[in-house]
C-alpha cells in the first residue's frame, strides 16, 4: 500500500503540469501522441542514467565533486546536458513528422510531455531511493523538481516553435538546447553546493527559490507569447480565406 501512494505521490505533479499545459492548448493535440511524449520521455531515463553514469566516472572517477567549480561541472555536464539533449531527441523525433504540430504552442505542449515523462519517472526513483523520509522528499520534490522539468521543457519547445515557424536563425537553433540547458544546469548548480558546504547549500537553495520563481515567470511569458501568435495567425487565415 505504501508503495502504490509513493508511486502516486510521484507522478501527481506531473500529471498536474500535464493538465495545465494541455488545458493552455486552444486546439488541442491528440491524445495517444502526447502520451506518447509522455512515455518517451519516461523512457529516455535509461540511456541518460548511463551516459550521466559514465561523464561522472570520467570527471570525478565515480565518487562526488569535492569544490563548488565541481559540482558546477557536475551540474551542467552531468545532469543538465545530457538529460536536456535525450529530451530534444525524443521531442524531435515525436514533431519532426506530426501532421499536427501546427501551431506555436503544440511545441510547448509536445516538449512538456517529454519532459514530465522523464520529470515523473525519475521523481518515482527518487521516493523509492529515500523511503525513510519520502515524504518531504516527494514535497519538496513536487515543488521545485518536477515544475523545474516543466519550465526547461516550455524553453525547448518556445525556441523549436520559434525556429519551425517564425525565424531560422542560427540563434533560435542554437537556443532550442541551449536555454533548457543553461537555466538546467544553474538550477541544479545551486543545489548541488550542499555536497561540499552545508553553509552554502543552505544560502543557495533560497537563491535557488527565487531563482525558480523567475524562471517560471520567464517561462509563462513564452507560453502567453505563443498562444498570442496563434491567436494572429488565426486572424490572419480569416482574412485571408
Amino acid at each position: 500500500m505504501t508503495e502504490l501512494v509513493m508511486i502516486l505521490a510521484g507522478l501527481a505533479p506531473a500529471v498536474l503540469l500535464f493538465l495545465y499545459i494541455w488545458k493552455k492548448d486552444p486546439v488541442p493535440e491528440p491524445l495517444r501522441l502526447l502520451l506518447k511524449g509522455v512515455f518517451w520521455g519516461a523512457l529516455i531515463c535509461i540511456p541518460v542514467g548511463v551516459v550521466e553514469m559514465m561523464i561522472s566516472n570520467i570527471l570525478f572517477g565515480g565518487g562526488e565533486p569535492t569544490n563548488l567549480i565541481g559540482t558546477t561541472m557536475q551540474a551542467f555536464f552531468v545532469a543538465a546536458l545530457p538529460e536536456e539533449a535525450f529530451k530534444l531527441l525524443a521531442f524531435w523525433l515525436l514533431v519532426r513528422k506530426n501532421p499536427y504540430f501546427d501551431e506555436h504552442i503544440d511545441g510547448i505542449v509536445y516538449a512538456v510531455c517529454v519532459g514530465l515523462g522523464f520529470a515523473a519517472f525519475e521523481n518515482i526513483g527518487y521516493l523509492f531511493g529515500n523511503q525513510d523520509s519520502w515524504q518531504s522528499v516527494a514535497v519538496v520534490r513536487a515543488l521545485m523538481a518536477v515544475p523545474g522539468h516543466y519550465a526547461f521543457a516550455v524553453l525547448m519547445g518556445y525556441y523549436y516553435s520559434l525556429y519551425h515557424f517564425v525565424n531560422r536563425s542560427t540563434r533560435n537553433y542554437v537556443s532550442i538546447l541551449l536555454m533548457p540547458v543553461l537555466f538546467h544546469g544553474i538550477y541544479d548548480a545551486l543545489l548541488m553546493t550542499s555536497i561540499v558546504s552545508t553553509a552554502i547549500g543552505s544560502v543557495c537553495f533560497f537563491i535557488a527559490v527565487w531563482f525558480c520563481i523567475r524562471m517560471h515567470k520567464f517561462c509563462q511569458r513564452r507560453v502567453i507569447a505563443q498562444l498570442d501568435r496563434d491567436k494572429y495567425q488565426t486572424v490572419i487565415d480569416q482574412w485571408t480565406v
